[in-house]
């Protein structure tokens, strides 16, 4: 219980920008490697360091900072690999930073080795599995065949090119043709050499063209759920110990203010014009039917600390109520029923505690009526009133 309250307490984000930060620190320092004169540099442990091997470490240092770059991003959305991929390159961001000896890679060491004890900690909470959708699928495939079948019919047809000689060459000359890069210095000198390197050029702008649009498509989505006041899968994957309110309607309305100086939450409603209001006010929203089961899974049932449903309609709240209990069983889920004679049919759908804001209002009535000042305090007090006393 205590490991599972500690992880709860470091969290996603905590992991996530200490990945950031490592990315960051190893960009910056190989960088700042590269043009480093290592001539009488020594490292940690008192040997020297060859100047060819601490510029190899920052060339594939920035590399490497990048890849991380690209792993703290796939880790916002809790995939496993992506914890796998952080786990494998925080060891060798530290060894590169080391070797590197510059005067800026002890940072990059310390924050390396530091972060690796919290992303091991927080394995569970990243269980999310890759789900590429087929044109993204159809981008990797064409890039990755693109590359693999000009560089073996390059290396194949060395004869027919100038200053191809290695499998290295092969590759290089197959990037910069098939992003038309083009920088001249291996060339085809024959006609077959030609013909090849035109079905590299077709074949790899094809092949750029498929991933930018699988790339840019998701950008383009998420501007237009941002438009509609929708919130975007990024602001969704961070979402954690957090109160999720089902439904929108009159009662939901102090909630969310009562919310917004307590807890985060995010409000889950089918109307267009109230997801759209809530939005322009900054309130998170996201606009589906809160009794179905995607959305809820979207907006993070699993890490909620609370549901609320608290609408004008007992029948969407209890079977709001019902789903959001299916997927968490462990939540704490409230619910306000408008008919007191529900209160009793939104428990048996799941809810821990059924408040009938109408029962209420009429007991805190009666006795006010009847000169309880104790009750006219605590009306004032709900109200968010302060009681006047002459």
């Amino acid at each position: 219980m205590e490991a599972n309250s500690w992880q709860k307490r470091v969290g996603v984000r905590l992991t996530v920008t200490l990945t950031f930060a490592v990315a960051v620190l190893s960009i910056a320092t190989g960088v700042s490697s590269i043009g480093f004169t290592a001539a009488s540099t020594q490292n940690l442990f008192g040997g020297r360091i060859p100047e060819w091997v601490q510029e190899t470490a920052g060339f594939t240092g920035t590399l490497t900072g990048f890849l991380m770059l690209t792993s703290a991003i796939w880790m916002r959305r809790r995939l496993r690999i992506a914890w796998y991929s952080t786990v494998f390159l925080l060891p060798l961001t530290a060894a590169q930073g080391l070797v590197q000896s510059s005067p800026y890679s002890l940072p990059l060491v310390v924050v390396s080795l530091a972060s690796l004890p919290v992303v091991l900690r927080v394995r569970s909470r990243f269980d999310r599995e890759v789900d590429l959708t087929a044109s993204q699928l159809a981008a990797v495939a064409a890039l990755a065949g693109v590359q693999v079948y000009g560089t073996v019919g390059t290396y194949a047809l060395d004869d027919h090119f100038q200053n191809v000689e290695t499998p290295l060459d092969a590759f290089y000359y197959t990037l910069v043709t098939a992003s038309t890069v083009g920088y001249g210095d291996l060339t085809p000198t024959t006609q077959t050499g030609r013909l090849f390197s035109l079905s590299v050029v077709v074949l790899g702008t094809a092949s750029f063209a498929v991933a930018l649009a699988s790339l840019l498509g998701p950008a383009i989505e998420a501007r237009l759920a941002s438009a509609l006041g929708r919130m975007t899968e990024s602001q969704l994957e961070l979402l954690e110990d957090h109160v999720i309110v089902l439904g929108y309607g009159d009662l939901t309305e102090p909630i969310i203010t009562e919310l917004g100086e307590r807890s985060e939450f995010v409000v889950v409603t089918p109307q267009s014009e109230h997801a759209t209001e809530l939005s322009d006010r900054g309130f998170k929203v996201l606009k589906a039917d809160p009794s179905d089961e995607e959305p809820l899974r979207r907006v993070g049932i699993e890490e909620a600390r609370a549901v609320v449903a608290a609408t004008n309609n007992d029948a969407e709240d209890a079977l709001a109520v019902l789903t959001a209990r299916q997927l968490n069983p462990d939540v704490r889920i409230v619910a306000a029923a408008t008919d007191r004679e529900n209160v009793d049919k939104l428990r048996r759908a799941g809810a821990d505690s059924v408040i009938s804001p109408a029962t209420i209002g009429g007991h805190l009535l009666v006795r006010s009526a009847l000169g309880s000042d104790e009750m006219e305090s605590v009306a004032d007090r709900l109200a968010g009133e302060s009681s006047k006393t002459e």
